[in-house]
C-alpha cells in the first residue's frame, strides 16, 4: 500500500462487508418484531425483546472479539465472525418456537459483534497514520448508509408473498456475498500474537477494555443515549404530531447530510484535532433536537434531520477515530470494541429508560430534555478529553510515524 493511499482494494472490500453486515442488522431490527407477533403470537413487550436481544448479543461479541483480536489477529477474527454470521442467518429457516427465535437472535448478535469489531480493527490497521480520521470517517459511512437502506429493503420484502422467508433468504445471500468478497482479497495486517508480546501485566478489566479509549467512549455513550429516542420513537412521535409523510424522509435526509459532510470533518480531524469538529457537532446536534422536539411542520422535521445528521452523525466517526488514535497499535482491537460497547449501551438502554418517561411526560418533553443532555456533553467532553486533545494527538502521531 502506497504511503497516504486511502481507497485501496482492502479498504473498499472491508467497508463493503461492514455495510452488508450492518444492512442485515437494520433490515431485521424493523421486521423481526412483526414476525414474532404474526408467527408466534408474541406480546408487544416480547416482540420488542426479540428485536433488542440482538444488541445484547452484539455487546457480548464485541467484548470477546476485542479481547482475543490481538492474540489471533483481526483477519482470523473476521473469518470466524463471517462464518458464524452465515450459519446463524441460515438458522432462521429452522425456527419452530419463540424461545428458539430468541436464542437465534442472541447468537446472531454475537456473530455480528465479532465481525464488525474485526472490520473496524482492520480498517484502523490498514489506514495511513496521516489520514486515519478521514479514513474512519469514510468507513463509518458504510454503517450510516445501512441505517437508511436496511429498513427500506425490509419493508419492501415484507410486501412480497411469503415476505418473511424472502427476508431470511436475503440475509443468507448477503452472508454468502461477504464470505466470497473476503476470500478474494489479500489484507496485510498483523497475524496475531501482538497482544501477548506487549502485555505481560495488567488488570483483568484491561484485558477486555482499553482504558485510553474509555473517556471519549463515555461521551459517545451519552450522545448515543440522547439520540436513541429519535431512532426508536420517530414513527410514534410523527403519528402523534401528524407528520407521518415527512418522517418517511427523515433518515434519508440524515444519511445524505452525513454522506456529504463526513469527508470534510475527517480531514479537519487529521489536520486540526478533534476539538474543532466536536464542539460544533454538539451545538448543531442540540439545535437539531430542539427543532425535532418542537416540530409542527414537515420542513422543521427535515431540517432537524439535517442538523442531527451533521451533529450527531459526524461526532460518531470523530469519537471512534480519537479512540483509535490514542491507543497503542497492538490494542487497536480493544479500543474499537471498547468504543462500540459503550456506544451500543447508550443506544440500547436509552429507549428502555425513555420509554418509562413517555407516558407521563409525552414525546415533546422527553426530546426537549435530551437537549440539556447534549449540551452537558460540552463540559464533560472538555474535562475528559477536549482540554488535552491537541497535545495527545500530536504526541501519538509523532510516535506512530516514528514506528513506521
Amino acid at each position: 500500500m502506497k504511503k497516504g493511499s486511502l481507497w485501496t482494494r482492502e479498504f473498499v472490500t472491508v467497508s463493503t462487508i461492514n455495510f452488508l453486515l450492518t444492512l442485515t442488522f437494520f433490515l431485521l431490527i424493523v421486521t423481526i418484531a412483526p414476525y414474532a407477533q404474526s408467527e408466534y403470537g408474541a406480546s408487544t413487550s416480547t416482540a420488542g425483546l426479540v428485536s433488542s436481544i440482538f444488541i445484547i448479543g452484539s455487546l457480548i461479541g464485541r467484548l470477546g472479539a476485542g479481547r482475543v483480536i490481538g492474540d489471533i489477529g483481526s483477519k482470523k477474527i473476521l473469518w470466524i465472525g463471517l462464518i458464524c454470521f452465515f450459519v446463524i442467518s441460515s438458522l432462521y429457516f429452522f425456527t419452530f418456537n419463540l424461545g428458539l427465535l430468541l436464542w437465534i437472535r442472541l447468537l446472531h448478535g454475537i456473530a455480528t459483534g465479532i465481525a464488525t469489531t474485526a472490520t473496524g480493527t482492520i480498517i484502523a490497521q490498514i489506514l495511513p497514520v496521516s489520514r486515519k480520521g478521514e479514513g474512519i470517517g469514510y468507513f463509518s459511512l458504510s454503517a450510516i448508509l445501512a441505517t437508511a437502506i436496511g429498513p427500506f429493503i425490509g419493508v419492501l420484502l415484507l410486501k412480497l408473498e411469503n415476505g418473511f422467508q424472502w427476508m431470511f433468504a436475503f440475509g443468507v445471500a448477503l452472508a454468502i456475498i461477504c464470505l466470497i468478497m473476503y476470500s478474494v482479497v489479500k489484507i496485510n495486517v498483523p497475524t496475531g500474537g501482538s497482544y501477548a508480546k506487549h502485555e505481560t501485566k495488567g488488570s483483568l478489566l484491561s484485558r477486555f477494555i482499553e482504558p485510553k479509549a474509555v473517556p471519549i467512549s463515555l461521551i459517545a455513550l451519552v450522545i448515543g443515549f440522547s439520540y436513541s429516542g429519535v431512532m426508536s420513537f420517530l414513527s410514534f412521535y410523527a403519528e402523534e404530531i401528524h407528520l407521518v409523510s415527512a418522517s418517511s424522509y427523515f433518515f434519508l435526509i440524515y444519511a445524505i447530510v452525513v454522506l456529504f459532510s463526513r469527508p470534510f470533518t475527517g480531514k479537519l480531524l487529521d489536520l486540526k484535532g478533534a476539538n474543532i469538529v466536536t464542539y460544533p457537532c454538539f451545538v448543531i446536534f442540540a439545535i437539531g433536537m430542539l427543532l425535532f422536539s418542537q416540530a409542527t411542520a414537515g420542513w422543521m422535521l427535515l431540517v432537524a434531520a439535517a442538523c442531527i445528521g451533521l451533529g450527531y452523525g459526524n461526532f460518531n466517526s470523530v469519537a471512534q477515530a480519537v479512540a483509535v488514535k490514542l491507543t497503542p497499535p497492538h490494542r487497536v482491537g480493544l479500543a474499537t470494541s471498547t468504543y462500540f460497547i459503550l456506544f451500543d449501551i447508550g443506544l440500547g438502554v436509552g429507549p428502555y429508560l425513555l420509554g418509562f418517561l413517555v407516558p407521563t411526560m409525552g414525546y415533546r418533553s422527553v426530546f426537549s430534555w435530551m437537549i440539556a443532555v447534549i449540551l452537558c456533553c460540552i463540559p464533560l467532553y472538555y474535562i475528559l478529553h477536549g482540554r488535552k486533545d491537541r497535545e495527545l494527538l500530536e504526541t501519538k502521531t509523532v510516535t506512530e510515524t516514528a514506528s513506521i
